[in-house]
């Protein structure tokens, strides 16, 4: 039986090669775009959210933590204080003194208690403790600190090593700003209060907007942003001063640039005596220098320039020092504070910079408008 001829046209062909192509093409399953968009953006947040949360800080005296070397108390609430002991016996002292140091430094760093010199000492029976502030140092860290609970920390050493009902603060930097807490709640218990160079929250109300928004400019770009995460968004300073990609805080990286003429001739002498520079972060950057920042910059339950005088019958003094070529804390800010609480006594220091405490003779000058009234100033 002979075969049967079909002729198929071009048109039919080219249909039934494009039907074979489709049956044999891949096919994505419906909606997998979206799938893989919503998986990109679950790594995206949990990567966001591994590298905004801070490491545990290596608590000394734990297991796994450093050993502890210092002196310390154990505070109310199962905390401990290391402190460090200068001057004259603890007993015989006719004054005593507690020494709050700044950003990025420890008990160790008591300036006004090293360089104060032995005649002054010995003569006025002068006692200083200096100790290490919440995650600083040996101090545990304190993960509920406000900036009332500093000046609470400091009532509580003085009590456990007996200063007795009033005893003296001195604050330098960070550690000034912490005296204004201490004339806000526990000024019943301060024979006198000084302040060093204390840092200033731009953020305080009281400041007339012009004057804060005009120093806050003064700090250079990076130091802004640092600042104004930490004011804004606390939750990611630790992000902010470890990441890479732009820069952070030149504080912390110990730029040079943010030190005056009279700060950077200091500054060798500054360095020699800080050969414990490894205690201080040791317990890790959050809890010492970020934690810092956050209760420094953030908001405040007051207003520095709202405060009573904490002495109407003169039985005591405030003392405020300040460089005016401090590049760090601008003069300027300083100046308007005293002005609106007229009972400080203020000492402006012509071209000193922010480590004006570190030259000859300035802790001396310190300790006894302090402490006898005398206010001289170094020539």
């Amino acid at each position: 039986m002979a075969g049967v001829n079909r002729k198929i046209s071009a048109a039919s062909a080219r249909a039934h090669t494009r039907r074979a192509k489709e049956n044999t093409s891949f096919k994505l399953p419906s909606g997998i775009f979206t799938k893989i968009l919503l998986v990109l953006s679950v790594g995206i947040l949990a990567w966001a959210y591994q590298a905004i949360q801070p490491p545990l800080p290596k608590t000394c005296g734990s297991p796994d933590g450093l050993p502890v070397t210092a002196s310390r108390i154990k505070l109310k609430d199962g905390r401990h204080l290391a402190y460090k002991e200068h001057g004259v016996p603890r007993d015989k002292a006719k004054y005593k003194i507690v020494f709050v140091h700044g950003f990025d430094c420890c008990r160790h760093d008591a300036v006004v208690a090293t360089t104060l010199s032995l005649e002054i000492v010995e003569t006025l029976g002068v006692y200083i403790v200096s100790f290490d502030r919440p995650g600083y140092g040996e101090s545990d860290p304190n993960p509920r600190r406000t900036v009332k609970s500093m000046a609470l920390d400091i009532e509580e050493l003085a009590d456990q090593l007996g200063l007795g009902s009033k005893f003296y603060v001195i604050g330098f930097s960070m550690g000034g700003q912490v005296i204004w807490s201490c004339l806000k709640y526990i000024p019943h218990r301060l024979a006198g209060a000084t302040l060093v160079a204390p840092v200033v929250n731009y953020w305080w109300s009281g400041f007339p907007t012009n004057l804060s928004k005009e120093a806050y400019h003064q700090q250079l770009p990076q130091d802004q942003w640092t600042l104004r995460v930490s004011h804004y968004a606390s939750w990611l300073t630790y992000w902010w001063n470890t990441q890479k990609w732009f820069p952070s805080s030149s504080v912390i990286a110990h730029s040079t640039d943010i030190l005056s003429s009279q700060d950077k001739e200091l500054l060798p002498k500054i360095v020699s005596t800080r050969n414990h520079r490894a205690l201080v972060r040791q317990q890790g950057e959050y809890e010492s220098l970020h934690r810092d920042l956050n209760i420094g910059f953030g908001t405040w339950e007051f207003s520095p320039m709202d405060l009573d005088n904490p002495f109407p019958n003169n039985e005591g003094s405030v003392h405020l020092w300040h460089g005016d070529e401090d590049r760090l804390v601008p003069v300027t800010l300083q100046r308007y504070i005293v002005q609106q609480l007229p009972w400080i006594h203020y000492h402006e220091l012509p071209g000193a910079g922010h480590m004006f405490p570190h030259a000859d003779g300035m802790s001396n000058n310190i300790v006894k408008a302090l402490l006898v009234g005398e206010k001289e100033t170094p020539s």
